[in-house]
This record gives C-alpha cells, structure tokens and sequence, in this order.
C-alpha cells in the first residue's frame, strides 16, 4: 500500500513511513493511493467476529508490505483488550430504529482511544525495528490528549508533547491529561483556543529545525494511522443490525472532520451507508459548507461541548482532495485560498454531489440541553454534550425512518459534568473505577504565551526524556 499527498507535491511513502510523517512534506496530509474494496459477501462473512478480529480484516490491506499479518493480529489484540466493554463498542438502543454507538469505554472513556491505543502501540513496534527515538506534538480540545498520552505513556522512543487551550477543556479532560507523570510527559496549557493550537503543531512539522535532528511525529488524526481505526467501528455497527443486507445511516459528532472521513471511507470500501450526518455546534464551519457551499473562518467560541470548538478542520482537507478529483494542484490552490482570504465555495456540481451522502447541523449549548434532559425523560440515559448534538443532529436531518440510525458516542458523560448539570439531569455521575481518585491526584503542567517561538523552546529543552534535544 502506497500514501499521497493531498497536495500532490510530496513523495509517495509506505505504510511505516506515513505513520512517522504525519504532515507530507508539501502541507498535505497523506491518504492511500488505491482504497481497498470488500465485497458484500466478504463483508457479511466478519458478522460475529471479536472486534480485534475484525479491526485485522478491515485495516490489513493498510499495512500490507509493512507489517506481518502475526504481528498485526498481535498488536490488535493487546490494543482492544484493554477496553472495559466485551463487545468493545456495544450499540444501545434508544427508540425505534435509533441507536448510540458507545465509543468510550477505553481508558480515557472518549472514542480517541480506539485510534490511539493503537497508534501507539504502532509507534513502539515500528520505532523498536529502526532503532529511532521521536518527538511527538499534538494539540488537543479535550480528549485527543488523554488518549494519546495513554497511547504512548509506555513507548520507550517517544517523548510526547501535548497543547491544549488553557481553561478551555473541562477539569475531567485536563485532569486527565495532568495527572499522568513520566519523563517522556509533557502537558502545556496554551493562552490561546484550539486552533492557536493546532496551527502551532502545523507549523512546527513544516520546520523541524529547532529539534536538532530528532524527527516529529502527529497524533492528531492528520495522522493516518487514526483514520484508519476509525474506520472499523462502522463496520463493526453495520454488522450488527443486519448490514451489509442493509444499509445504515450515521450521526457523527465532529469538529475536525476525522471521525466522519472515516465513515465516508467504509462507505467507498463497500459498506452500505445510505446518509452521513455532520453534527456540531455553534462553531460551525462544516455545517456551513454542507448546508451552504460556504467554507468560511470566523469567530470561535467556547461552548458546552468544547472538543468540537474548532473552526478549522484538518481532515476535511482529504474530503476536499476526493471532491476534485484527487488533483493535488487544485487542492493546493484551494487551501491557499483559504489561508490567504479565509474561506472559499467549490463548484457547484461538486457540492451538489456530495450533498448526496452527507447532510448537518449546527445545535446551540440550549438544544443540546434539551436533548439530555429529553433522552433522559424518556430512556435513562445520560448522554454527554457531543453525542447529544449528534442526536439531535440525526433526529433533524434523517432521510428514511427504515433505515437503522447510528449515533456516534464520542465521550462518556462524567467528562462533562456541566452540560450534565445544565441539562437538570438529576443523576449522580460516578467517575469508573481506575478513575475514582482523579481529583485527588497532583497536577504538572506548563502555561506558556500563545507563542510559537516559546512552545519550540520548551521541546527543545525538556525532550530526549528530559535531557535537552
């Protein structure tokens, strides 16, 4: 399996060297050059499967040439094995043909973990084989954080570095990220929002120079490897409400566009998925795009749902790329546009193509609310603020009744008490087992300026396990 850029003007690569990138060297993000496709009669024959058994059937032709099938199968193994749920992803039913996805019952109880888990695991076995030692830096909006430091806490040849907005995550997300200690842990509190953030991460992997050598590697999902164990839980919820004789539509919580990219790639892989609904809140650039054939920055806000407050999405940049017809230069004129004027529109018939799978909304902290408290009411469940919105998304915009309805549980809701409480949902909320002490736990973390130069200096010093890089 070969990658390409987005961009078109970076070397094509193999899996191991993708997953060592991140960013191509062109400002691109890498995707595979031939997606593989499954039949309805191979996909069928996986209904039943462990999850870890499934995740080899669908990511193999990823790594192919890169990784054997008996480490594979291995590495998949361990990774799953430490999620708290048999099913690992178990699907809960809400009414009718309606029914949430619980991706958080991982370690850091949030749907990054079925990427990160992974990726890091990943990372040491491919690490471990060259002999090479890795920086890594990645922004994070609450929950990409705690999942990657749990990722790759154990990683022998990783130092990692995680920003997150300052007072812009909940206690539960940064607590989670402050509390884990090692010599290779690094937590900087940047006074700035998210996208601040993740400008600095893109910036940094397009001049490595101030790590004196030593290579950087993302764990935001421009890396592949995310999108790529994404993708097997649609095939997983698929299969158990009678795809692929079926098709299944999803509500997806997303603000950077990875975790729905990753659906419209299982569809093109051959899932039948008749709608994808983008779900997000009131910083709602893909809403505008989807609904408008508007891709237009503007203020960012924070909200009740902070892992989706984001105005520029990575991810859709690879969505944007299939769109024209996987013309790089195009693509690259595009991005171009946006960074210089802060928005585009793409030709109409483009649009009106793609409107044919995706649909979206943009729901206000009040509606989202008034989804937990309704949900409740009616079912018990206590939803977090994410998969609120995309409830309320998939209630809005679904096109068929007939057709199952998947709602993507990105998070458990005792990361989130305040939407909780706000919501009036009178239910004590109890943090899991090897959590219960989280706030008890002592903190360490560094607030720095919102200033590249400054986020570079502190990596620089602090990285090689604490001795200056």
């Amino acid at each position: 399996m070969r990658y390409i850029s987005t961009r078109g003007q970076a070397p094509a690569l193999n899996f191991e060297d993708v997953l060592l990138t991140g960013l191509a060297s062109d400002g691109g993000l890498y995707v595979p050059e031939n997606l593989p496709r499954f039949t309805q009669e191979e996909i069928a024959s996986w209904a039943g499967l462990p999850y870890h058994e499934l995740a080899f059937r669908v990511m193999r032709p990823f790594v192919a040439g890169s990784i054997p099938d008996a480490d594979f199968k291995k590495i998949l193994e361990e990774t799953y094995a430490v999620f708290a749920h048999s099913s690992v992803a178990p699907l809960r039913q809400l009414n009718g043909n309606e029914w949430v996805l619980e991706l958080f019952h991982g370690p850091t109880l949030a749907f990054k973990d079925f990427a990160l888990q992974l990726l890091g695991r990943l990372l040491d076995y491919v690490l471990a084989k060259r002999g090479e030692r890795v920086v890594i830096i990645g922004a994070t909006s609450g929950d990409t954080g705690s999942a990657a430091i749990e990722g790759c806490r154990k990683c022998d040849n990783v130092d990692i570095f995680i920003l997150h907005p300052h007072n812009r995550v909940s206690d539960v997300q940064r607590r989670q990220m402050t509390t884990i200690f090692g010599d290779n842990i690094h937590n900087i509190a940047v006074e700035g929002n998210f996208d601040d953030c993740q400008e600095m991460v893109k910036n940094s992997f397009a001049d490595q120079s101030f790590l004196k050598g030593t290579r950087l590697v993302a764990v935001n999902s421009i890396n592949w490897a995310r999108i790529m164990a994404q993708i097997v839980y649609y095939f997983h919820a698929s299969l158990q409400l009678g795809g692929p004789a079926r098709s299944v539509s999803f509500s997806v919580p997303t603000g950077n566009f990875g975790d729905i990219f990753a659906g419209y790639l299982a569809r093109n892989m051959g899932l039948p998925i008749n709608q994808l609904i983008v779900a997000t809140n009131r910083n709602d650039i893909l809403h505008r795009f989807m609904s408008g054939n508007q891709y237009v920055k503007e203020t960012l806000y924070a909200t009740l749902s902070p892992s989706m407050d984001i105005m520029v999405s990575s991810n859709f940049e690879r969505l944007l790329f299939d769109m024209h017809g996987r013309n790089g230069a195009t693509l690259a004129g595009l991005m171009d546009s946006f960074k210089q004027g802060g928005g585009f529109s793409v030709d109409e018939e483009r649009w009106t193509e793609t409107r044919k799978l995706f649909d979206s909304l943009a729901v206000s902290d009040a509606e989202t609310c008034e989804t937990i408290a309704d949900v409740f009411a009616k079912t018990g469940e206590v939803l977090d603020p994410h998969t609120a919105i995309g409830v309320k998304a998939a209630r809005a915009c679904r096109r068929s009744l007939d057709t199952p309805m998947v709602i993507l549980g990105t998070a458990h809701p005792v990361k989130f008490p305040e939407a909780v409480e706000k919501a009036g949902v009178g239910k004590a909320l109890e943090l899991p087992a090897h959590l219960s002490d989280l706030f008890e736990r002592d903190e360490r973390c560094t607030v720095l300026p919102n200033d590249l130069k400054a986020i570079q200096a502190f990596v620089s010093q602090h990285g090689n396990r604490g001795k200056p890089l």
